[in-house]
């Protein structure tokens, strides 16, 4: 047991159980600023163009290689709790955003080791927590100076800020071709409500398969369902379809409980085959009776279903999964039925045209023209695994940035352009405060300057020249000039178009603001090890927190 005191009498004070360890104030405070770090230093090198992908191997073997900050912090498996908090405002960021994962994370590691130096020289982590939090607002604020207000249904503008999204992607090369198919699809799901665009990424569906090349992805005006039609007599391809969506399987559902049937001639046996095949029949009846020429189904259908549907020329697909058959009732305006003979004319969903496709060596079945003309699906094509797979997640933020353009149509323009113009202006702004605040917002601009400083390291540019450049100019209000990585110099941004969500760009600054004062807030870790041989207490174990 751990003792803390004891009383004027002598009697020890135990307070925490055995195991426990503790780490106080100074110690504390420099332990979970160094995890964090450690944190921001793995990741520091993906950042940019230029930027290295990480492999990471799991327990299993499987393998990813990406320089998502996001999927590698989620991939790798972190165990100090300092360094989880950096993992989160990963998360938070990717699913704010969608973009700027690595961003975050190297801004919140440049404040703690900022800060660090502070608390070093006697300056209170409250004040400096308070400091930053003025420093994250005023940032905002200047970055709203540069940022440039456009027409959100400008697809020029829309497809740089989709491009530039995958210039740091293992498909950069395939960017052009990407960015154009996340536009598009992007734009055909965007809805205007009281003068404002939403874009419902719930809507696009993305399917990946390999082979082919990246360039050979496509987009998909409808839903591609990765199943193949149940059985070889039913047709191939349906024009005019009228589609019934069924949850429950088309098959004579077995009892609950345990039954037996007292057969004594041959002939209860025929009847009772009869009667099975009877039901099944019916089904079919009454899926024909409603003129329903196609059947998709979420669980399982009967051979002799699939029998008599093939020879009434129904088309049917089954073990579709619940998610994708949302998306089929939303794109084809069908109603899911539980019970076939539940379903009546106005259940059925329509689409001009239900085929079954070759995509490779599998056949998918295809569900195009559908009745919402908001239902697309991007089927991702490359050479291998790895590569659809850093593809998809590439996807994934070119429509999150395209989303954010179209809600909240400001950009600014990259490169660490804006960062370099906001930190030239808190260091301004810092000289009209007054005491130990004014050295957290300058800390703060320092901070701000580790985007254009990682860009330049990645590069291979001289981090110390290049940062030197980058301010002179930027002091020579030259407000768009940033990190040219591609070619290796400082540049003007505004000529080069390399842009980016504003929105993006405010998120990072809060996410990391607010992940970097929460770490510099806690002065005391009390971590609870986890007993080797747990004694029960009321029929509940003993344990917590897990040491790190």
């Amino acid at each position: 047991m751990t003792q803390v005191g004891t009383t004027s009498d002598g009697v020890p004070i135990i307070l925490l159980k055995e195991g426990t360890k503790q780490s106080r104030g100074r110690d504390a405070q420099r332990n979970n600023i160094h995890a964090a770090k450690l944190i921001a230093e793995i990741i520091q090198t993906s950042l940019g163009p230029r930027g290295m992908d990480k492999m990471l191997v799991d327990s299993l073997g499987d393998i990813t290689i990406t320089n998502d900050g996001a999927t590698i912090l989620k991939e790798i498996d972190v165990q100090h709790p300092a360094a989880k908090m950096m993992v989160e405002v990963a998360k938070a960021t990717d699913s704010e955003v969608g973009d700027g994962t690595t961003s975050a994370v190297v801004l919140a590691g440049a404040l703690l080791e900022k800060a660090e130096s502070l608390i070093d020289d006697e300056i209170h982590p409250v004040i400096i927590a308070d400091g930053y939090k003025k420093a994250s607002r005023k940032a905002i604020e200047f970055l709203s100076e540069i940022a440039i207000k456009v027409d959100p249904k400008d697809r020029k503008i829309l497809e740089k800020i989709a491009h530039t999204s995958m210039q740091t992607k293992l498909v950069s090369l395939d960017a052009t071709d990407l960015a154009k198919l996340a536009v598009s699809a992007a734009l055909s799901v965007m809805e205007e409500k009281s003068g404002f665009f939403k874009v419902n990424l719930e809507n696009i569906k993305v399917e990946k398969k390999t082979g082919g090349s990246v360039s050979d992805s496509e987009l998909v005006s409808g839903i591609i369902l990765d199943k193949e039609i149940v059985h070889s007599g039913m047709p191939r391809k349906i024009e005019n379809a009228k589609i019934a969506l069924v949850s429950e399987a088309l098959e004579i559902k077995k009892t609950e409980f345990e039954a037996k049937l007292n057969i004594s001639s041959p002939n209860q046996i025929k009847s009772f085959m009869e009667e099975e095949s009877q039901i099944l029949k019916e089904m079919v009846k009454s899926i024909k009776s409603i003129n329903a020429n196609v059947v998709l189904c979420q669980k399982g259908i009967d051979d002799i279903v699939q029998h008599y549907m093939s020879k009434e020329g129904i088309l049917a697909v089954r073990r579709i999964k619940e998610s994708d058959m949302s998306k089929l009732a939303k794109a084809t305006g069908g109603r899911i039925v539980g019970n076939v003979n539940d379903l009546s004319n106005t259940d059925l969903g329509s689409a001009q045209n239900v085929e079954e496709k070759r995509v490779e060596e599998d056949n998918w079945v295809f569900v195009e023209g559908c009745k919402n003309p908001k239902a697309i699906s991007i089927l991702i094509r490359g050479g291998s695994q790895r590569v659809i797979d850093e593809a998809d997640r590439s996807m994934h933020d070119a429509l999150m940035v395209v989303k954010d353009v179209v809600e909240n149509p400001k950009i600014v323009y990259g490169g660490g352009a804006p960062e370099s113009f906001v930190a030239l202006r808190l260091r301004d702004w810092a000289k009209s405060l007054s005491g130990r605040e004014q050295l957290a917002v300058e800390k703060f601009a320092d901070a701000m300057e580790s985007i254009p400083l990682a860009l330049a390291r990645n590069a291979g540019m001289n981090p110390i020249d290049s940062i030197t450049l980058l301010r002179s100019k930027q002091n020579a209000g030259e407000k768009f000039t940033g990190v040219d990585v591609i070619n290796g110099i400082i540049a003007d941004f505004e000529k080069l178009g390399v842009i980016e969500p504003l929105k993006v760009k405010e998120q990072v600054i809060k996410s990391a603001t607010e992940t970097a004062n929460m770490i510099l807030r806690i002065d005391s870790v009390v971590a609870v090890s986890r007993s080797m041989h747990p004694e029960p207490q009321q029929g509940m174990q003993s344990g917590g927190m897990g040491m790190y």
